[in-house]
């Protein structure tokens, strides 16, 4: 892939900064947004063009000019999404210039099925605030798919993990628990598969098409942490039943739903294979991968 390839990251995070490595290996340039000039600064030196944004400090109507493809992952807030707040007219205006514009979406929209599978194709009922905020974005951004031809393609993803960010850090922090409740599964996906996943989706574009991102295997979120202490060598925290847990509203909120994903799309369309297919293969390739960078920062 040449340089002429400029990638637009609005909402340069966790997973953004994951795919845009790949496609920085690709050859490609990248711009990525965040949203304090402390953060923008930060992306520069991962050897991005960092730019500030938010909805006080909206982008130049010129920003999209010679961005071929764009990855938005700004949340919806309260009062909706930033992004098309305060864009909309100018990704209209360069509808026909894009090659490709995904947007990160949850599973979340899917509320609770009682831990029924659920696919791209299943009822959307989301039950909590900020899933209903993600739907009417997605919706939103489609239809600019379907009324200015924008190339737009979403993808829900479950939980998120990998490097810095899984049951590992958890447990060495001691914030880890083992909170059971009964018949309760979550999904998750690793970082480096959404990212495999979006490269995958830019080679082969399929605008207005909807992708689920979930490894395959659902699992109760006490096994994940039992699994990460195993490969520390350490004893898991015992067992207790969720209401004596203790646990903040946010951190109960991801237990008031259970479903279970199916993501065959990737691999019927996209041809993609998951490198960790289960939450097994995920961590022990987080722990290879540190201490990996452990090694190649002695002297």
């Amino acid at each position: 892939m040449s340089s002429d390839r400029h990638l637009l990251c609005l909402g340069l995070g966790y997973t953004a900064r994951r795919f845009a490595r790949v496609m920085m290996a690709r050859g490609w340039r990248v711009s990525g947004t965040a949203r304090t000039d402390a953060g923008a600064a930060a992306v520069a030196r991962d050897g991005i063009t960092g730019r500030v944004f938010d909805r006080d400090r909206p982008l130049p109507v010129e920003i999209l000019r010679d961005v071929t493809h764009v990855l938005v992952s700004v949340p919806p807030d309260e009062g909706g999404d930033p992004v098309l707040d305060v864009m909309t007219p100018a990704f209209a205006a360069a509808a026909p210039d894009l090659a490709w514009v995904g947007y990160l979406s949850t599973t979340g929209i899917y509320g609770d099925t009682g831990g029924a599978w659920v696919d791209e194709d299943s009822p959307t009922v989301p039950t909590q605030a900020r899933s209903r905020r993600r739907l009417e974005a997605e919706s939103a951004w489609l239809g600019l798919h379907r009324d200015h031809g924008l190339p737009v393609e979403v993808f829900r993803l479950s939980g998120i993990y990998g490097p810095g960010r899984s049951a590992l850090d958890s447990v060495r922090t001691g914030r880890a628990h083992r909170a059971v409740k009964p018949g309760h599964v979550s999904c998750r996906i690793h970082v480096d598969d959404i990212a495999q996943v979006l490269a995958a989706a830019v080679d082969r574009p399929s605008p207005g098409t909807i992708y689920t991102l979930a490894d395959r295997e659902p699992a109760p979120p006490q096994d994940v942490v039992a699994e990460a202490c195993a490969l520390l060598g350490v004893e898991p925290p015992p067992e207790v039943a969720l209401e004596d847990a203790g646990l903040s509203p946010m951190a109960l909120s991801f237990y008031a739903e259970t479903r279970r994903v199916r993501a065959d799309r990737v691999a019927e369309r996209l041809g993609v294979r998951l490198l960790h297919p289960t939450y097994r293969e995920g961590l022990r390739a987080i722990l290879a991968e540190e201490r990996g960078n452990a090694g190649a920062n002695e002297p």
